[in-house]
């Protein structure tokens, strides 16, 4: 009777606890999604009074130029930087699971970056892409440095693809390291014996082993950098001429100030459904491959 008691009394702490979480979230979370949803119905501007227009935003987003080419920039960039950093962070994180002095040390260097916050480390980049890499491309006499990168539509995407992966690397690199250390070592040891050693141990040995950590990491940068924002606010801010307009700062910039509320909540309405099908495309394509595997 004292068992059902205590029972009853730990499920009623635990509804306790849980209630005021679900609270929180149901009105940060999921209320704002409902209203955003529901203003895509509408030409609100995000004051005043509005009216219902059906499907007219959904349909005007297919026909807006500049959504378009928002889309394409976000999609290319989403995907340069995913490649990026997933390479990157996997050479580094079997450099830093090898028998090296102090890799201790230099995992918590590699992850710095990532502790620090996108704006701060936004602005640090737009100094040094704007004054300092020129100022040193012209003490060099090389022409391709002598101006910013931001400054020029060609190559301003890929400062904040720098930017992005500099400040991604670090926990992808992490998770790769988890995944490396799952490895058993008698696995490298049979491998040794067939005679199967660099590229070969690799792709043979490791790679399989760690997919699932590398599908981990290939879903959640694409979502991340599908996301960008706060690098393209402090970086560009959409320019120049929009060519760095990322989706979610177009959403933000029209949204909030342009006076395209109700519009742009169709967009982000519609982002969010792009993202989901991305998503659950990466995971059973990958999820196939581990099974061939």
């Amino acid at each position: 009777m004292m068992d059902k008691a205590k029972g009853n009394e730990r499920k009623r702490t635990f509804l306790l606890i849980t209630i005021p979480i679900l609270v929180l979230f149901f009105a940060f979370n999921t209320l704002p999604l409902i209203k955003g949803f529901i203003y895509s119905f509408t030409n609100f501007k995000g004051y005043g009074s509005y009216e219902w227009v059906g499907f007219r935003n959904y349909i005007d987003l297919f026909q807006d130029a500049r959504v378009g080419k928002s889309y394409l920039f976000t999609f290319k960039f989403a995907i340069v930087s995913t490649i990026i950093v997933n390479v990157v962070s996997l050479i580094l994180a079997l450099g830093l699971n090898s028998r090296i002095r102090a890799k201790s040390a230099l995992r918590g260097i590699y992850f710095i970056p990532n502790v620090l916050g996108g704006l701060v480390v936004g602005y640090i980049f737009s100094f040094i892409f704007t004054y300092i890499i020129p100022a040193v491309g012209q003490a060099l006499g090389i022409e391709a440095l002598s101006g910013s990168m931001l400054a020029s539509t060609k190559t301003a995407w890929f400062a904040i693809v720098i930017v992005a992966a500099w400040q991604s690397i670090a926990m992808n690199t992490i998770i790769y390291i988890s995944g490396l250390q799952t490895v058993p070592e008698d696995v490298y040891e049979a491998g040794s014996i067939d005679g199967a050693t660099g590229w070969t141990k690799f792709k043979s040995l490791t790679f399989p082993l760690i997919i699932p950590f590398f599908t981990i990491n290939m879903v959640l940068c694409m979502k991340n950098f599908l996301m960008a924002f706060d690098q393209i606010m402090a970086l560009t801010k959409g320019g120049p001429a929009q060519s760095t307009e990322s989706i979610s700062y177009l959403i933000y910039r029209n949204g909030m100030d342009g006076g395209q509320f109700g519009f742009q909540s169709a967009n982000a309405v519609l982002f969010f459904v792009v993202i989901v099908a991305i998503s659950v495309f990466q995971l059973s394509f990958m999820n196939k491959k581990e099974e061939q595997l």
